[in-house]
């Protein structure tokens, strides 16, 4: 047997290992360090034994516990279901009025509608609610269709042009350039009458001439002052809130030719509890009339 080495500096044997004249010292591991080694591979031993641990082809094994993460989620669900469905049930049975009537249901129903709003509506108005070019602010009182609680929960529940519906609200344009019911200089015309009645920079005189276009051919939907018609789902073209934005060339071209935006109908996907949250909540959101 080779006699050990002992270091001259520390006293401590060697290993007999050494690196460029660095001689590698045998100091043993902490007791403490290896006593917690063992308790953790008896513990891991342990925890194969009482919980599901080792993956099969299909499954895993199963544990003599029978624990399942989740089976336990699934429980915590069905506890929170069933604390809502009070409120649900209520909120179902109950009317918009009388949902708004009852400061614990609004609260309900907001909450739920704002996970709704996340799921189904967030990806077009925006997770905020404040919309984008073609899709509508949900937060100011700009309404096409009306911001009382019934009539938003009518849009939402039929929708906008969705074919599907037949209760769907509906309102075409008429394309007055590529329809050719006004001509050009016609159409130029009644641009400058619409940029004056936001107070935006325009053409005096060609507005002038403008007026009585408009009046024959716009006024019926968007009114005489062009404060719009809610029933008709007609823009209001007298404030400084725009659907497609207000650009000269893009009102033009509206007039044009219109974009016509479609909402689907979320009846057809989502029960009548989570349509009046949805409109609960979009109501709440500052712009509800």
């Amino acid at each position: 047997m080779a006699e050990k080495e002992i270091d001259a500096t520390s006293g401590t044997e060697t290993t007999g290992h050494e690196w460029d004249g660095i001689k590698e010292l045998n100091t043993p591991m902490p007791k403490w360090w290896i006593y917690t080694f063992y308790a953790t591979v008896v513990w891991a031993a342990v925890y194969c034994v009482l919980y599901p641990a080792w993956p099969l082809v299909t499954t895993t094994t199963q544990g003599v516990l029978g624990y399942s993460s989740r089976a336990e989620v699934a429980e915590d669900i069905q506890t929170a279901k069933a604390a809502q469905s009070e409120f649900l049930d209520r909120i179902k049975a109950s009317s918009l009025e009388d949902i708004r009537a009852n400061q614990d249901l609004v609260q309900f129903a907001v909450a739920g509608g704002r996970s709704a709003f996340a799921v189904n509506c967030s990806q077009c108005h925006g997770s905020g609610a404040s919309g984008s070019r073609g899709y509508p602010n949900l937060n100011d009182d700009d309404w096409l269709w009306g911001g009382t609680l019934d009539a938003i929960y009518t849009t939402i529940a039929h929708g906008i042009r969705f074919t599907e519906n037949e209760d769907t609200r509906v309102s075409d344009m008429p394309a007055f350039g590529t329809d050719e019911i006004l001509k050009p200089e016609q159409i130029a015309d009644v641009l400058e009458y619409v940029l004056s009645l936001s107070a935006k920079e325009h053409d005096a005189t060609a507005a002038a001439r403008g007026t009585e276009l408009f009046a024959e051919n716009c006024a019926a939907c968007h009114g005489d002052d062009g404060a719009g018609n809610q029933e008709l789902g007609a823009p209001a073209l007298n404030d400084a809130l725009w659907l497609y934005g207000s650009d000269r060339e893009i009102i033009a071209a509206q007039i044009r030719r219109p974009s016509h935006g479609v909402m689907p109908a979320w009846s057809h996907r989502l029960d009548d509890a989570t349509i009046k949250q949805l409109a609960v909540y979009v109501h709440s959101l500052g712009g509800g009339q």
